[in-house]
């Protein structure tokens, strides 16, 4: 069996103020997603504008910009990914208009981060397998209509076309199921009789 790449995977972004703690969780995912460590809210900001983060774990509890904070600016941001708080701050009822997707309290066993992450990145793929269906769909209408001269001299075709490419990359690093699901979409016939 041929181990899968970085390239490969869905990409993490573990952050924690504490050192120890945000290089443990990153080394549970090893293997299961490339992951990347913030040590403080303002970096774990300019690394998700850096690179696309597919699931980001956040403490809660961190000098500076608190882990509240920054869910609060990734939701600001539009955040296409997930969010996992890891914390040990016990939830309370402040937690119910939080805008993450799963909460963890510290202690995470090993198996429980990665099946945290493994839900998250399962989710994210079939909701970026459904905006690629969306948008390719609508690609292969018009390449099946018009001539390829004419879709290579549209800008919204391209960056249809680019968007297309961008979605189907993703949700191949998301899901393990994505060859079986996107070959039944392309038996699909699109043009018109």
């Amino acid at each position: 069996m041929v181990e899968p790449t970085d390239e490969a995977l869905p990409r993490a972004l573990v952050v924690d103020d504490e050192r120890e703690v945000a290089d443990a969780y990153a080394l549970r995912l090893r293997g299961v997603c490339d992951v990347e460590t913030a040590y403080d809210g303002e970096a774990a900001l300019r690394a998700v504008d850096d690179r696309r983060i597919d699931v980001v774990l956040l403490d809660r509890h961190m000098p500076g910009l608190s882990g509240d904070e920054v869910l609060e600016r990734l939701e600001e941001r539009d955040f296409p990914g997930r969010i996992v708080m890891i914390t040990a701050i016990d939830p309370g009822f402040d937690i119910l208009d939080m805008p993450f997707d799963d909460y963890l309290c510290k202690p995470v066993d090993r198996e429980d981060v990665q099946a945290a992450v493994t839900h998250q990145c399962t989710i994210l793929g079939y909701e970026t397998l459904g905006e690629y269906f969306g948008v390719e769909s609508k690609r292969r209408v018009v390449a099946a209509e018009l001539s390829a001269d004419e879709c290579n001299a549209h800008d919204e075709y391209q960056a249809l076309e680019t968007s297309a490419r961008d979605l189907e990359q993703r949700a191949r690093r998301l899901l393990t199921d994505t060859p079986e699901i996107l070959s039944a979409f392309e038996n699909v016939d699109r043009e018109s009789k």
